[in-house]
């Protein structure tokens, strides 16, 4: 499992769901949906509509990846902090239920207060 403790893990930067698509889609449920999608160098994070699913590439040719998938359901609680003059990076921590605070950071050019808002629109 990815180490979510480690915030340099992810610099996110929002990307277009068709470059991960192929990836990810065998992993989704009948119905669910794409709702953000994010990469950094070479891992990835899908929001969809039912779960946050982190994709760890490993190895030299980045053949093996670990899938990580995170319910909504078992979010206690979320913070969004957002990018500022000096830091230029926005964050999300989300508590989830047996498996404590994950953290992921983005690039400025990412909207957190969408974010923040589609991750309420789901949890609560």
């Amino acid at each position: 499992m990815i180490d979510f403790s480690n915030g340099s893990v992810f610099k996110l930067s929002p990307c277009k769901p068709d470059e991960i698509a192929p990836a990810v889609a065998p992993l989704l449920v009948p119905g669910e949906q794409f709702v953000a999608t994010f990469k950094a160098v070479r891992d990835f994070v899908v929001f969809t509509d039912k779960r946050l699913i982190a994709v760890n590439v490993q190895g030299i040719t980045g053949k093996k990846r670990d899938f990580t998938s995170l319910p909504y359901s078992k979010v206690q609680a979320f913070s969004i902090e957002t990018a500022g003059t000096f830091d230029l990076d926005a964050e999300l921590d989300l508590w989830f239920s047996g498996l404590g605070k994950v953290r992921l950071e983005f690039k400025g050019s990412a909207d957190i207060r969408q974010l923040g808002q589609m991750i309420a629109t789901y949890v609560l």
